[in-house]
């Protein structure tokens, strides 16, 4: 039997590869020319790494097949390659072997094959429910502007890219031309919220119906994502409320709505509502580090993930309080959860300096601010820039692409299907050697 992570992995660059080969048609681009397979690959992963880097204008440069295209590419994306074919074979009555079931717990990131495609069954139509509700309240706005056909289409468009966490827009400037728009911020904003928690926290508010009794899990991704967005929002708001090149000219009302769009977006999707370019350098480091954060495991998002996060910050309590043993909430965290989530760190942290210190050989002329910004924002699979993406040299679009690939598929799961580990607990010895000293710090 193959290794679901390795299966999981090359499904993944499969769906990626097929996508650039249908976005190089000349069918797919407006003026009728071959975009290139390099600038189809990097926006075909994008899509489907649910990021939203771009090399051309979306509105202007695809034609309506090429949107399709990408709409379906981000969908793929967001629900998954086996969350897809599991929805096939539900439709087909065919049955779902362990094969099946052990890639789709590696693909939801569970640590059990318990009610596993329950939960797919789950995640397929809270999408679809979600999305819809997403598009109906978008219509309202996009109908008024765009007319009947055009606006269904770029409400169906904007919800699935929100709820997928992706930040394409067809409208040329993302929500820049609505950033004072109430019902365009909070349901592009709200679906994007949703798509980051993931659907282990769905189900299982839909089962306990109670804050109280909600699973250790649930609680800290509540939490940890409210806590970001709350104190996202505020750093962004004292950071840019006089800047003239943000929000520096919008009502306080706007520049409240501005800085919690700005605050949610930053760590999984790359719509924007104000200039990011404009943006002081102590708010785009900030939103580096939220982007580093990410959202929450099993949902559309990337980075490392809030319950890492929350992980290694009680790490850090704990050690400092001198306990033995990390705990909150009256529960215990177990030390190879603990042992992950510094791997994930080291890992995640690893994977973008490297990549953007080769970006300043690659592109020497770029503030390194901005090429961090970039690297942070294709490892998250975020999709925001600082408008750096279509100027890159073809290694700096190669090096930008593979760190889609890493952070969409998952750096532990890659490194797993490159090895011969399997997913779990390490393996365990019954015996242990001396323990030996070393000075740290």
């Amino acid at each position: 039997m193959q290794k679901p992570a390795l299966v999981l992995s090359l499904g993944i660059a499969a769906i990626m590869l097929i996508g650039a080969i249908l976005l190089n048609l000349p069918i797919s681009s407006n003026n009728g020319q071959s975009i290139g397979f390099l600038n189809a690959l990097l926006t075909a992963t994008s899509a489907v790494s649910v990021t939203g880097l771009v090399v051309v204008n979306t509105a202007e440069h695809w034609t309506i097949f090429g949107k399709v295209v990408i709409i379906l590419l981000i969908q793929a994306g967001g629900l998954g390659f086996m969350t897809l074919a599991t929805l096939v074979a539900l439709i087909t009555g065919k049955r779902i072997g362990l094969k099946e079931r052990l890639i789709m717990q590696e693909q939801l990131n569970q640590d059990s094959l318990s009610g596993i495609v329950k939960l797919t069954r789950f995640a397929i139509l809270a999408t679809l429910a979600i999305e819809g509700i997403g598009a109906l309240l978008l219509s309202t706005r996009l109908i008024p502007i765009y007319g009947p056909i055009k606006g269904i289409g770029y409400s169906v468009f904007h919800a699935i890219s929100a709820f997928c966490n992706a930040g394409f827009d067809l409208f040329g400037d993302s929500l820049v031309p609505f950033v004072g728009d109430t019902v365009m911020n909070l349901t592009i904003g709200g679906l994007i919220i949703l798509g980051g928690l993931g659907y282990t926290v769905y189900i299982d508010i839909k089962q306990r119906k109670s804050y109280r009794m909600l699973s250790l899990h649930s609680k800290i991704v509540l939490i940890v994502s409210a806590l970001l967005i709350v104190v996202g929002g505020v750093v962004i708001f004292i950071s840019e409320h006089n800047n003239p090149n943000t929000m520096g000219n919008l009502t306080l009302y706007e520049k409240v709505l501005a800085s919690f769009f700005q605050s949610v977006v930053a760590r999984t999707a790359g719509f924007y509502s104000i200039d990011l370019n404009g943006m002081v350098n102590s708010s785009v480091f900030f939103l580096i580090i939220l982007m580093f954060i990410g959202g929450s495991p099993g949902s559309t998002a990337g980075g490392i993930k809030t319950t890492t996060f929350a992980t290694i910050v009680l790490t850090l309590i704990s050690v400092i309080r001198g306990k033995e043993d990390v705990e909150v909430f009256k529960k215990r965290i177990p030390q190879w959860h603990i042992s992950k989530a510094f791997i994930l760190l080291s890992a995640g942290l690893t994977l973008v300096l490297v990549v953007a210190f080769l970006l300043t050989m690659t592109e020497p002329t770029k503030p390194f601010i901005d090429l961090l910004f970039e690297t942070m924002s294709a490892f998250a699979t975020v999709g925001s820039t600082r408008n750096i993406t279509p100027e890159l040299s073809d290694m700096g679009k190669l090096l930008i692409t593979f760190t889609m690939y890493s952070g969409k598929v998952g750096f532990l799961t890659l490194a797993l299907a490159l090895t011969n580990r399997g997913k779990g607990t390490p393996n365990k010895k019954n015996y242990k050697y001396p323990e030996g000293k070393i000075i740290i710090g």
